[in-house]
Formats: structure tokens, sequence, C-alpha cells
């Protein structure tokens, strides 16, 4: 089965979210099954300079807005997926990130930088492609990025493949002034509520769920959620209307790339079998954090971005009333101002208690993710969620509300999850700092009580979170089509 994969960031080409692992890891293992999956992808400076293999493939003309594009062929630099990538100068080649500038700002031409990554997606599905030795069965689109990859199949008037849009986060959903319809070389009277309009703007993501064959989230519950009020983001009664057509998928996640037997950026490796080894990573931290080096402190590890989302604001006011239980804080993250300020604030008031590191480092979310004794994920949503995975794996017990993936992945611990052993985290259910302490305090007992917490750690880390399970089902989607 040929499956051109069409995204706009994967790991290890360039990376800012979740996006970026899956769409390096999902086509690998959609490859390792068997299936023939490409990944096309703008060509952002990242991009060109981490492909494998590069050399031209073919030039595209007559593009609206743009002219012509020169497409880039080559490989993943660790997997070895074949990539296709969009050069356009113009376009894509800019410092900065792949959708802002260097100071946080959004492109102000990005429906145009995006919507060329769907008409281009939507060409090399046609029964038409130039690319005449390689035309998709499938044509899996992520997120508003290549919304409009399904409208331009289905205005071309061409026989295309079928279409898949994969949802990683609905509250992003590329919402542009209705100028742009035109511009894009879309039809005028798609720009309808039976189409492109949404709430008077072109929508991105609207556009891929009202014209995909099917479409996928990254969690059964998330796919579920969507469907309310509460985390629909206005797209609710399109989504309830295509339900028969959802299907939610767990991710899984890169076991070799998070591996804490090989991982090369802890200072001691261990495994299932070798738990007490964890006490000298959880020692290194302390010392690289500038944190009291304490072996019996509950360290507890956050690493994210500090948003509304994430729910990092109930942890903030909760703090305190850890820090008087002993516990010690090792935060990675950045975002919200006033959040980075307050954790800020909390690491200057308690400076061997609590470390704070704003920005990314690759090589520091490894260590606390093995370092801390447990991972405090409270997201008021979270379609699926990475994070409280590699806690499972690294045999770092995820404390998280029960939302999406979150919810799907982890198993609260309680006398019935004990007996089983199917007992993996902490889990709560009001977005309340009231509810993530009391939650916190019962894992705090749990900690207490050696043999309970290394079962803890162990069924965690027996956990099945390898991608070919969620290929699997992906691959039967793809066939119902």
């Amino acid at each position: 089965m040929r499956i051109l994969y069409v995204t706009s960031e994967a790991f290890p080409l360039v990376k800012t979210g979740g996006l970026a692992d899956v769409s390096g890891s999902l086509p690998a293992a959609l490859k390792h099954l068997g299936a023939d999956a490409r990944i096309l992808i703008p060509g952002y400076p990242q991009v060109l300079a981490n492909l494998r293999d590069p050399q031209p493939l073919i030039e595209l003309k007559w593009l609206p807005a743009i002219g012509n594009v020169q497409l880039i062929g080559g490989h993943m630099p660790d997997t070895g997926v074949p990539v296709i990538v969009i050069e356009h100068r113009d376009l894509y080649d800019r410092s900065g990130g792949p959708y802002s500038d260097t100071l946080g700002q959004e492109w102000g031409d990005n429906a145009l930088r995006f919507g060329i990554l769907s008409r281009i997606a939507a060409i090399l599905s046609s029964k038409i492609s130039p690319l005449v030795d390689w035309i998709p069965d499938i044509v899996h689109f992520n997120d508003w990025q290549a919304g409009l990859t399904a409208a331009y199949m289905r205005y071309s008037g061409a026989p295309h493949a079928k279409s898949v849009l994969g949802i990683h986060n609905l509250a992003f959903q590329g919402n542009f002034p209705p100028e742009w319809v035109e511009k894009l070389g879309l039809p005028r009277q798609a720009f309808a509520p039976e189409g492109l309009e949404f709430y008077g703007h072109l929508s991105f993501l609207k556009a891929g769920i009202y014209y995909a064959d099917a479409i996928t989230t990254v969690s059964p519950s998330y796919a579920r959620e969507i469907q309310t009020a509460e985390y629909g983001f206005g797209l609710q009664g399109l989504l309830a209307h295509r339900a028969r057509d959802i299907h939610g998928i767990l991710n899984g996640i890169d076991t070799q790339e998070w591996n804490p037997a090989k991982d090369p950026y802890l200072p001691q490796n261990y495994d299932g079998n070798s738990l007490d080894k964890k006490v000298r990573v959880k020692q290194a931290l302390q010392q690289r954090s500038g944190l009291h080096e304490d072996a019996a402190a509950p360290l507890l590890g956050v690493v994210s971005r500090l948003t509304h989302q994430k729910g990092l604001d109930l942890l903030l006011h909760c703090a305190p009333a850890l820090l008087e239980q002993g516990c010690q804080l090792a935060l990675l993250g950045s975002g919200d101002p006033a959040l980075e300020q307050g954790f800020m604030l909390l690491a200057q008031q308690h400076p061997r208690q609590v470390s704070v590191s704003i920005g990314y480092n690759e090589a520091l979310s490894h260590h606390i993710m093995a370092g801390a004794d447990m991972f405090v994920m409270p997201s008021r949503f979270e379609p699926c969620g990475l994070n409280q995975m590699y806690g499972l794996r690294y045999g770092t017990p995820p404390v998280v509300r029960r939302t999406g993936g979150l919810a799907d992945s982890v198993m609260d611990t309680n006398e019935f999850t004990l007996n089983r052993k199917t007992a993996t985290g902490f889990v709560f259910d009001l977005a309340t700092p009231e509810d993530l302490l009391a939650t916190l305090l019962r894992a705090l007992a749990s900690y207490g009580d050696k043999n309970q917490w290394s079962a803890i750690q162990t069924n965690g880390m027996k956990t099945d979170l390898d991608w070919n399970r969620s290929a699997q089902a992906y691959l039967e989607i793809y066939r119902s089509l």
C-alpha cells in the first residue's frame, strides 16, 4: 500500500511539538509493516540541512500566487523513510520556526505557505500525478497546516487517492480571512457552511473535517471528547455528524529513542530489572539542577509547554503545600510569561527545592524523565500526550488528569489495580488545584511504600507502547477505504 503522509513537521528533521514525533515514527512503523509510506514536508532550512541523500525530483509549475516549486527527494536520517521536500525560498527559507519568526510572531502569509503544502499533496495524490512511478493509494494529511488537502482533491476533478485527516489538536484550526479562498485557487462556492466557511473565516481544519474520507485522532477518548461542546472548539456539531468516520488510535512512542537502558543522555542506564540504578540518575539530576541531594525526597518532574491547556497553573497553586511535604520540583518548559515568572519566583524562594529551566533542552528532558520520581501532567485537555508514556517507559509514574490520551494510557493506582498488577500512575478528575494536590498526596503515600512503588514502576515499564500496535490500526483504516 502506498501512503503519502503530509505534515508540517517531522522529527528529527524539524520539531515544535508532538506532531513531529508522530510524523517521524508512524511512517517508519508503517514501513516496518510492509507499507510504502513517504513523507511530504515543507523545505524549511532545518529540513534541507537534515535530509539524507537529497536530489531533485520534479518541478511543479503555475501554482497559485507563487509560480514554480522544486520537489526534492531524500530520506529520513534515522529510519530511511523516503521524504519529498517542497523547496521554495520565498515561502520556507526563513530564520525562525516553521510557523513564526524569531520573535514568536506568526508569519503573515501562513495561509499561503500551508495552502501550498495542501495543494501539492492533492497534486501528488491524483491519478495523473507528475510522479508517474509513485501514485499513492492513501493521502494521510495532518492538522490544519495540511487541512485543505481533501478540498483541493475534491475540486480537482481528477480521480485521486482516498484521504485521511489526522487531528492532533483541535484547538489549532488555521482560520484566515475569506479573501484567501480565491488567492489559494479554491472555488468561491466552496466558501459555505457545507465546506470551508467557519464563522466568516476560511478554516483549514474544518475543510479537512468536511472533505476527508476518514478522520483519525490520537486517542480513543479524544475522539469522543471532540464531539462535545467542552472540547469541540465550535466544530463539535460537524464532528458529531461525521462520528462514524472518526477513529481514535492511541499514539505509540519511539521505544529506541526513549529507552532508559540505552539512553545516551543519562549518566546511568537502567531497566526494569535494575531500577535500583535509577537513584543515581536522580542524584545526578539534583546536582545538575542545584537541588539538595536527598535520595528520599520525592522529586516531581515536569517537561511541558507552560500554557493554560497543560494545567501547570494548578501545580503552581499547590506547589507550596507540596514543598512543605519535603517534595522537590524540576521543571523544563516555556510559554505563558505569567507562568514562567510564577515558577521562576517559586525557584527563587526555594532554591534548593525547585529548579526551573525556561526553554527546551533535549538532553535535560530525558534526564528529568529518568531522574524524577513521578511525572506531573495535569492537562485540562490532552489529545494524546507522549510525555506520560515516556514516564511509564522510564519507571517514573505519571500523575495526570483523566482526559484524552492521558486517560487511555495511565491506569490509576487503587486496591483493584494493584491486585491486578495494572496500576501504572495516578489519575484525577477535576481541573482544580485541590484535586491535583489530593492526588499528588495519594501518590506520595504510595511512594512511601517501597514495595508498592516498585510494583507501579514495573507495571508501567511493561506497558506496550511500541508504534507497531498503532500502525496496525492505521493500516486497517486505510484498507477499509
